[in-house]
């Protein structure tokens, strides 16, 4: 799908109705006493990292999905974990299980808080606490998890996915979930009516709050509530009153018929009972956002729409700014010198065009246009490089040709290679070419001839 912004919205969070079903008396214990500042409340930050990731292959061949690179410098869990943390949720466990060495190794290297205030983003494999079984699925995952979260005997449980790319405030989801007292508040993202059939569809109540069913990707969605050209998209992200989520987690794994999953089970049975809302994600304002970036949201479960989320990072206006100082998105930069480009010959000029460029990136004569690269490139004399994503130490041959392309780290592109530009002959060589016509080579590859 495509990046999506939208209006904002026009009715404030404390205007909002409170759910039928839904217990005011909740956010009760978080007033404090008369003329006393209010209590802030407990947040625990799961994030389910647990994915395989399978259509992106070649790039989850020895990672798994939340650990996949993005943006040069990037891995896909960073956007979440930044999101929590600019929010002040420094508490966080990340729940992982396939493939999960450079992911574990990532977090562990990279999201260091300081253990003198008790504050931690760990990753937490699965551990078969309930006897020898892994994950049957996301609730399952959490319900496997559960001592973390008597550990901290937190009073709200923030679980979020850890594969798109968006920016979002966390706090204001979790005050409208205080000021409703809802069970769960499901986070919904506004797309076409027509794309229904691609998501789980969030249907409300008139209210625009209650959910009152949740879809999994129907035919003939129900419009919203004084907008039935749109629907809400459940975007993967949760807020969850604590002693809601035990309870519920402990009914379904007792249903054996179960699939254990978050979206699928978790919040219907929350909905039967009346105490789901939805959180509408184009009320949400980040600090620092701009009008053309705000309410951007990529689900980067595919090859194309992975590359297609970075070549929107190389438009002259972006519509997802990298840039934003007031909320930024953290990660660990390798130690290595800034980007150089040389060479200033008739025919033989080093340079990069609409082009997001990593340090350590060297382009020695050749030329790059809207393209990502990512540190320890090397683009070398009478190279071209266009329409492309090219990770960690690739390196690209004199007079070799990348074309509507991804390669995964370490490719080599030998002197006159080509990749992406017959895709035929792309196939024939055993190289992935997208729905979208992208070629996608895997991790170390020496292209073929």
């Amino acid at each position: 799908m495509t990046g999506i912004r939208h209006n904002q919205s026009t009715c404030p969070v404390a205007e909002r109705p409170v759910p039928a079903g839904s217990d005011p008396s909740r956010i009760r214990a978080y007033e404090g006493k008369p003329g006393r500042k209010m209590r802030s409340p407990r947040v625990l930050g799961l994030v389910l990292a647990g994915g395989a990731g399978r259509r992106l292959a070649p790039l989850t061949a020895d990672r798994a999905k939340p650990a996949v690179p993005f943006g040069g410098i990037y891995r896909l869990v960073d956007f979440v974990l930044s999101n929590l943390v600019n929010a002040g949720y420094l508490r966080i466990a990340v729940l992982t299980q396939y493939k999960s060495h450079s992911l574990d190794r990532h977090i562990t290297t990279t999201w260091r808080m300081s253990t003198l205030l008790g504050n931690y983003v760990t990753p937490v494999p699965a551990q078969q606490r309930l006897g020898p079984q892994w994950y049957a699925g996301s609730a399952d995952a959490i319900h496997q998890s559960l001592n973390l979260v008597h550990d901290e005997s937190p009073d709200i449980v923030v679980v979020f996915g850890a594969d798109h790319v968006y920016r979002m405030d966390p706090r204001q989801m979790v005050a409208q979930h205080l000021e409703t007292g809802a069970g769960v508040t499901v986070a919904g993202l506004r797309v076409p009516r027509s794309e229904g059939s691609e998501f789980g569809v969030i249907s409300t109540a008139p209210d625009g709050l209650t959910v009152t069913e949740f879809l999994e990707k129907p035919a003939n969605p129900p419009g919203l509530p004084g907008s039935p050209d749109e629907i809400f998209a459940s975007m993967g992200n949760y807020v969850f009153t604590t002693d809601v989520l035990i309870d519920v987690l402990r009914a379904d794994a007792a249903n054996s018929d179960s699939l254990h999953d978050m979206g699928g089970n978790i919040v219907p049975m929350l909905v039967e009972r009346g105490m789901a809302a939805v959180y509408d994600f184009a009320s949400n304002e980040v600090p620092g956002a701009l009008a053309r970036d705000r309410g951007y949201w990529r689900d980067v479960g595919t090859l194309d729409s992975y590359y297609e989320a970075h070549m929107d990072l190389c438009a002259l206006d972006p519509v997802f700014n990298l840039y934003n100082r007031d909320w930024p998105i953290y990660t660990n930069v390798p130690p290595v010198p800034p980007a150089k480009f040389v060479h200033d010959a008739p025919g033989r000029v080093g340079v990069a065009i609409d082009s997001v460029v990593s340090n350590g990136v060297i382009v020695s004569g050749g030329t790059v246009r809207r393209s990502v690269l990512s540190p320890g490139v090397r683009v070398n004399s009478w190279a071209s490089v266009e329409n492309a994503v090219v990770m960690d130490n690739t390196v690209i041959g004199r007079r070799a040709v990348v074309r509507d392309a991804i390669l995964d780290k370490n490719v080599v592109v030998p002197p006159g290679a080509s990749v992406g530009v017959d895709k035929k002959h792309d196939l024939d060589r055993g190289y992935q070419v997208s729905a979208g016509g992208v070629t996608v080579v895997g991790k170390g590859v020496t292209i073929a001839d």
